[in-house]
């Protein structure tokens, strides 16, 4: 064989092994192609597995309404305590921050050149008792004498009209007693009211002036206490028609707005709105046995307007929003979930009333709406078992969620 041949053999015979090597390999490299193909597949028929939710029935429920606000605290009644008279402070009976009651003797004020002048009108008062004695005396004596012609009739109307004047005289030194007793009973500073001792203005040795601004102590009336605040001029039929009708329960709420700080009721609504704010101010009146409230302090205050009586209430949570409106997903026997169109009558940030759409009874989704959609299979869990099951499909986190009460005058259900 030549050579030639021999490589013309040779060609031809690489060629087929090349072919068959080819043939053989051709399934192996496509292969992992078509698994990665297959487990596109697979992850996509996932897709239609149940959602695990979360759901709650509707119930039938006596909501309350209220109307917030923000409120300043105000002690019911504010005294500064002033002395009546001038002299020297001798004593000084209360100490700062003490309750006391009305009546009490707060400061002693040095009572001699008063007691002096009381004295003397006392005095003046028995002389003139005296003078008066011996003029009724007289005046008998005439009147006898009279009847007898033993003395003229001048005489007698003489003496008559001298004790009618010092009679007199006996009353004017009664009303000067009583001044002087009056006068001398301001070197007591007693408490007007009964409240609590603010920090003292005086020292017991100075001298004090009736005319003096600053006064010994401001007295403050700390129980009850009174809470003043603002609502909308919007609600002022509502108000005025529950105020008419019996009495307005307020709660005051400590800065978290959760914790109740003290229950009171309106006492006054304003007789004028307020035009710059457009709103109407109310007085509440608080009984505040602990000091909870302190005059000066800022609370938030929730009014009861009124009572909703068996109505349907879901979760805030249950509540979506869409083009149309507002729907909540409602689970059916079959296990799958239905768009149900509602109407909310109050909400806030924890529950809903429904005024149409849904009954007591029906269970609502409050969880796992970024896989659902109308006729999702669902694997539902109560809210009661939460924390036992938790479902795997967090929400949404661009979920919508109710709105929240701005803080002053929005009406919330409870």
């Amino acid at each position: 064989m030549t050579l030639k041949r021999r490589i013309t053999v040779s060609l031809i015979a690489s060629l087929v092994i090349a072919g068959v090597v080819a043939i053989y390999y051709m399934p192996q490299a496509q292969q992992p192609r078509q698994t990665q193909g297959g487990a596109r597949r697979g992850a996509g028929s996932g897709a239609s597995d149940p959602v695990p939710v979360l759901v709650v029935a509707a119930k039938s429920a006596d909501v309350p309404v209220y109307l917030d606000g923000v409120g300043t605290a105000k002690a019911l009644n504010t005294v500064t305590v002033r002395p009546q008279v001038d002299g020297k402070i001798i004593n000084i009976s209360f100490v700062e921050g003490q309750d006391v009651e009305k009546g009490f003797i707060l400061a002693k004020i040095d009572p001699v050149t008063y007691q002096a002048a009381y004295d003397q009108t006392v005095a003046k008062k028995a002389q003139d008792e005296a003078q008066l004695a011996n003029a009724k005396i007289d005046l008998d004596r005439y009147t006898r004498l009279a009847a007898s012609n033993a003395v003229n009739k001048q005489q007698l109307d003489t003496q008559r009209a001298l004790v009618a004047q010092l009679e007199a005289q006996i009353k004017l030194d009664q009303a000067a007693i009583d001044n002087a007793r009056a006068i001398l009973s301001y070197t007591d500073v007693i408490a007007p009211i009964a409240g609590r001792t603010g920090i003292r203005q005086i020292d017991q040795g100075n001298i004090v002036h009736a005319s003096d601004a600053t006064g010994i102590v401001i007295l403050t009336q700390l129980r009850p206490i009174s809470v003043f605040f603002n609502l909308p001029q919007q609600y002022l039929p509502e108000l005025n028609k529950a105020f008419a009708e019996a009495s307005l329960t307020v709660d005051a709420f400590a800065a978290d707005g959760k914790t109740v700080l003290d229950r009171g009721k309106v006492i006054v609504i304003d007789n004028q709105v307020d035009q710059t704010t457009g709103t109407v101010r109310l007085k509440g009146e608080f009984p505040n046995p602990n000091l909870q409230l302190w005059p000066g302090q800022f609370v938030n205050v929730r009014v009861l307007m009124d009572t909703l009586h068996n109505v349907t209430v879901v979760p805030t949570a249950a509540i979506q929003r869409g083009p149309n409106g507002t729907f909540v997903y409602v689970q059916r026997d079959n296990n799958t979930v239905t768009v149900r169109p509602v109407s909310l009558t109050q909400q806030n940030d924890t529950q809903s009333v429904v005024a149409s759409g849904l009954q007591a009874g029906d269970k609502v989704v409050t969880t796992g709406f970024a896989r659902l959609t109308e006729g999702s299979q669902v694997i539902a869990s109560s809210a009661d078992d939460a924390g036992q099951t938790t479902p795997s499909a967090p929400p949404r986190p661009d979920a919508q969620r109710a709105p929240r009460g701005d803080g002053r005058g929005k009406r919330n259900p409870s």
